[in-house]
């Protein structure tokens, strides 16, 4: 991408337009934010009725549980991890989407931060947790936005991985997270 584009920021349309009837809390929170918050409840709603609910999903949990024995029962392993990258996928590029809405501009690099950050949410939330994983962005968000509010942008990322590792040391499932348990 790279040699394909500069390596400077260049600006990306506006998708979400300014809704009339936020006009009155525009300095709090945008359009864009509801869009984003809404998305994201939507996407969330849907990775788990299709995780939890659906063929594929029981599939997924089982190939991820124990590969040899999903092969064993059935299930065609390739077509579902096939299926789960192209799921996963599908979400980047509407976080993407979303991500570039809202900043403005866009450069080839501009999903690595966001990448790192996402791995630090859902090992926040819980790894495997999809509630886990919106619930630790939420965290995170908030931690990020007081903590540059009140103290420096200069810092954004260190409260964010500070945060991480404070989990990590205190509560290493997440925070909606279940701790493995060894059978014997």
């Amino acid at each position: 991408m790279l040699l394909a584009q500069t390596s400077d920021f260049l600006p990306f349309p506006e998708l979400i337009p300014d809704f009339a009837f936020m006009e009155p809390i525009a300095h709090i929170i945008g359009s864009s934010d509801i869009v984003i918050l809404l998305t994201t409840t939507v996407v969330m709603l849907a990775l788990t009725f299709l995780i939890k609910f659906t063929r594929i999903g029981k599939a997924m949990r089982a190939t991820a549980q124990d590969r040899t024995m999903a092969l064993l029962v059935g299930i065609n392993v390739d077509r579902v991890i096939s299926a789960t990258f192209i799921i996963g996928s599908a979400l980047a590029a509407i976080g993407g989407l979303l991500i570039a809405s809202h900043i403005g501009q866009i450069n080839f690099a501009i999903g690595f931060i966001a990448g790192i950050k996402a791995f630090t949410a859902a090992v926040l939330g819980g790894i495997g947790s999809i509630p886990g994983a919106v619930l630790g962005s939420l965290i995170l968000g908030l931690t990020e936005s007081f903590a540059t509010g009140y103290i420096s942008s200069d810092y954004e990322d260190v409260f964010a991985f500070s945060l991480l590792v404070l989990i990590l040391i205190f509560k290493p499932s997440g925070l909606l997270g279940r701790a493995d348990t060894k059978k014997v």
